[in-house]
């Protein structure tokens, strides 16, 4: 064989291979959404099936006047039971007595307020409301969403059989790359088939685990955020710009919880980077939950435009230090005490990839006040059920 002869066959057998384990780029998800986490409103945490026109409207209207679309919450996202049929020629119809107005004209109203609309169905034949779901009909819908002005689409996990999960998602993200219009895909799947190991080329976030519920100590078959906190050890390296973990909606002021649980709660989705999808009557809220739900400090760290995932560097009992790394370079950082009692928790620079001589400025992120100069360490008193949230920087 010459070397010419060689050289061609080296190129084949390298197509071939290529072929063989690479993903076609046509079918990957680069959609450009997502570089940092979603930050919104959904229905269902506090309404579940009570969802209306009226509601919709109403909390759009209260993201902007509370201060939480200048805060970045922008997608305002109806959840379960917006939709009752398919028409003769299998389009799906939005419920006429809850949406009068129909969903295209909800959809102008929320982007009249500067906001983004998001909208739910499912990969199984019914949704987990035994609405209709969209297996069989992907096409169509994202067709059917991209004509309403449909901005984001959380695609739930219930009826769907022995389907496969990764195919079934990749089925709805071919769907809505094919629609033309950009279209946030969150993926609902509850963790099931290990998203994280193959969804980063579907969808632009995934959850993690199943539904969070809203209380501290819950009964057995409830997750409360704490579990599911601790479900999140170990993921950290399959997030980043455009692909999330999704530890599930915020049950931040919905009432099981006190203030200082609350904050806890919203503290770890923070340094989780989570996406932050706010599930409470935003109309209703008291100042407290407001003040949560808006510091632009907490919300600066989930935000942050390096896109790392925070994660556990220390455990103790019930003490627990969480951390993130920065793009400037600095750290965020949260002392949680999961215990019944105050306890004094601590954090060692080496913890955070600091040499232990480096001298670090500390903010505390909910007094919004500076902390002064440390080396080596910090350590406070950390009430019960309760987090010192920092920002380190050298």
């Amino acid at each position: 064989m010459n070397s010419f002869s060689k050289k061609i066959s080296r190129l084949a057998l390298s197509l071939f291979f290529g072929s063989l384990f690479s993903v076609p780029s046509s079918r990957a998800l680069d959609n450009g959404l997502a570089l940092t986490p979603p930050m919104g409103w959904n229905s269902w945490n506090r309404f579940g099936c009570n969802v209306t026109e009226d509601l919709v409207k109403s909390a759009a209207d209260a993201l902007v006047s509370s201060g939480m679309k200048d805060a970045g919450y922008e997608y305002i996202v109806i959840d379960d039971c917006w939709q009752v049929s398919r028409d003769a020629a299998g389009n799906i119809v939005a419920d006429a007595t809850t949406f009068p107005s129909g969903i295209k004209a909800l959809a102008d109203y929320v982007h009249s307020k500067g906001l983004k609309f998001g909208i739910y169905s499912d990969a199984g034949t019914m949704t987990c409301a035994k609405r209709p779901g969209s297996r069989g009909h992907e096409y169509k819908d994202a067709l059917q969403y991209a004509a309403w002005g449909v901005d984001y689409l959380k695609y739930d996990w219930c009826n769907t059989g022995t389907e496969n999960a990764q195919a079934a998602y990749s089925t709805m993200r071919d769907a809505l790359k094919s629609a033309g219009r950009p279209i946030v895909f969150s993926l609902c799947e509850w963790g099931s088939n290990k998203p994280w190991l193959w969804a980063t080329d579907v969808g632009n976030l995934w959850r993690t685990t199943g539904d969070i519920s809203d209380c501290w100590d819950c009964k057995k078959g409830h997750l409360s955020f704490v579990q599911i906190a601790d479900l999140q050890v170990g993921l950290e390296t399959y997030a980043g710009p455009g692909h999330w973990n999704d530890p599930d909606m915020l049950e931040v002021g919905n009432g099981g919880m006190t203030t200082t649980e609350y904050r806890s709660h919203f503290s770890l989705w923070c340094i989780l980077a989570a996406p932050l999808m706010a599930g409470n009557d935003l109309k209703n809220m008291s100042p407290e939950i407001k003040e949560i739900l808006t510091n632009k400090e907490v919300i600066a760290i989930d935000q942050d435009p390096l896109g790392m995932q925070g994660r556990r560097v220390r455990k103790n009992g019930d003490s627990e230090v969480w951390a993130k790394q920065l793009k400037d370079g600095g750290r965020a950082v949260v002392l949680f005490n999961r215990g019944a009692f105050e306890a004094d928790i601590s954090v060692s620079w080496e913890d955070l990839g600091y040499p232990g001589h480096l001298s670090a400025a500390v903010r505390d992120l909910w007094a919004k006040k500076d902390l002064g100069k440390s080396a080596g360490t910090f350590a406070a008193k950390v009430p019960s059920h309760a987090v010192l949230m920092l920002r380190v920087t050298p």
